[in-house]
C-alpha cells in the first residue's frame, strides 16, 4: 500500500487478488433494475462509511488511470452485503462451539459478518478518536501503517482479532471491485475494464475461428443481458 505503486504492480496485485474471489458472492434474487444505487443507507451509518471509504481506497488505491476501490463503489457493495442475508449469517453455520481453532479450520467466531464489521469499525473509530485523529483524516502513510498493524493482528477490536477483520475487509474490497456491477460495486465496470475482462457474454460463436486478435468488446454485466429476475443458488446453509 504505497503512493509509489506503479500501474503495472497495481495491475498485478488486482489480478492475483481476483483469483481468490468466489464465483457467487451473494445469494438470493438478483435485483431487477441492474446495478444497485449507492445513495441509500442500508446497514452502515455515516461514521462507519467514512472509515470504509478511507480504508478500501488504501487497499486498492487510485492511480493516474483508474479510480480506487472507493470510486468503484466498493463501500456500496459492502453495505449491501452486510444488510443482506449473508451479512446476517443466514448462509453460515453459527451454532458453535466457538473456540480458537487452527488456520485450517477457517472462521471460528460467534459474530455474523455484519456484527464483525460493526464491532470492529466501532472499536477502530473509538481508538483513533481517542488519539485525536480519525482514520479518514490520517495521511496515506499513517493509514497504511495502521492497516498493516491490523493485518498483523496487533489489536483486539471488541472481541474481534484485528487480522480476522482485516482479512474480511480485504476480501470484501476485492469482491466489490471485481464482482458484477449488479451487486452494487465495480462501478462503470472499472475492475473489468482494468483487466480486459469481457463480463457476462454467453456467445462467442463469431470468434471461435479467430486467433491471435485483441478482444476489445465492451464489458457486459448480468444487468445488460436482461437476466435480472433469475434466482441465484444458495451457498451453504445453517
Amino acid at each position: 500500500m504505497s503512493d509509489n505503486r506503479n500501474s503495472n504492480s497495481r495491475r498485478d496485485f488486482v489480478k492475483s487478488a481476483l483469483i481468490t474471489i468466489s464465483s457467487a458472492t451473494l445469494a438470493g434474487t438478483v435485483p431487477a433494475r441492474g446495478a444497485v444505487a449507492d445513495n441509500e443507507q442500508r446497514f452502515f451509518n455515516d461514521s462507519e462509511k467514512e472509515f470504509l471509504r478511507a480504508a478500501v481506497d488504501r487497499l486498492i488505491p487510485p492511480d493516474e488511470q483508474w479510480p480506487g476501490a472507493e470510486g468503484a463503489g466498493v463501500v456500496n457493495y459492502i453495505d449491501l452485503q452486510m444488510g443482506g442475508a449473508w451479512g446476517c449469517g443466514d448462509l453460515l453455520y453459527m451454532r458453535g462451539p466457538h473456540r480458537q481453532g487452527s488456520w485450517t479450520q477457517g472462521y471460528q467466531l460467534e459474530y455474523t459478518p455484519a456484527d464483525l464489521f460493526r464491532r470492529s469499525i466501532a472499536a477502530i473509530n473509538r481508538q483513533c478518536s481517542a488519539k485525536g485523529t480519525p482514520f479518514s483524516r490520517m495521511s496515506n502513510a499513517e493509514k497504511d501503517t495502521f492497516l498493516t498493524r491490523l493485518e498483523k493482528g496487533e489489536f483486539h477490536l471488541d472481541g474481534v482479532p484485528s487480522d480476522v477483520f482485516f482479512e474480511a475487509l480485504l476480501d470484501q474490497t476485492v469482491q466489490g471491485f471485481f464482482s458484477d456491477p449488479i451487486y452494487g460495486g465495480n462501478k462503470d465496470k472499472v475492475g473489468w475494464r482494468m483487466l480486459g475482462f469481457p463480463g457476462a457474454y454467453a456467445n462467442y460463436f463469431d470468434l471461435v475461428d479467430k486467433h491471435g486478435i485483441d478482444f476489445n468488446r465492451e464489458p457486459m454485466s448480468i444487468g445488460d443481458t436482461g437476466m435480472t429476475n433469475m434466482k441465484m443458488p444458495a451457498q451453504g446453509g445453517r
